[in-house]
């Protein structure tokens, strides 16, 4: 039987490895957004685990609405990787400082 402290422990450390990816790896955009995705994904774990252990619905419903908004920054963020891609030839967050428009 798996207790919330459980849940509560996976969803710290996917958070923790979250924030070591978006630290460590300043470089690549898509390792970025991958690791921005992986720590919305903890908090979904937490809402789900709070949820069912409360007896509540609601954290169900907030893991929906994370999800959409997800989906949504997944498919804008690809869309502006590729643009740039287009226009300077790499990804590198390094090459992508000084943007003009």
């Amino acid at each position: 039987m798996l207790s919330l402290s459980h849940y509560l422990t996976l969803g710290a450390i996917l958070f923790s490895l979250s924030v070591v990816g978006i630290f460590l790896n300043r470089k690549n955009v898509i390792i970025l957004l991958m690791s921005i995705e992986l720590m919305l994904l903890s908090v979904n774990i937490n809402f789900v685990a709070f949820s069912h252990f409360l007896g509540n619905d609601a954290g169900q419903i907030f893991v929906f609405f994370i999800l959409t908004v997800a989906a949504a920054e997944a498919a804008i963020g690809l869309a502006i990787l590729v643009v740039l891609f287009r226009n300077r030839q790499t990804i590198n967050v390094a090459d992508l400082d000084q943007l003009k428009g």
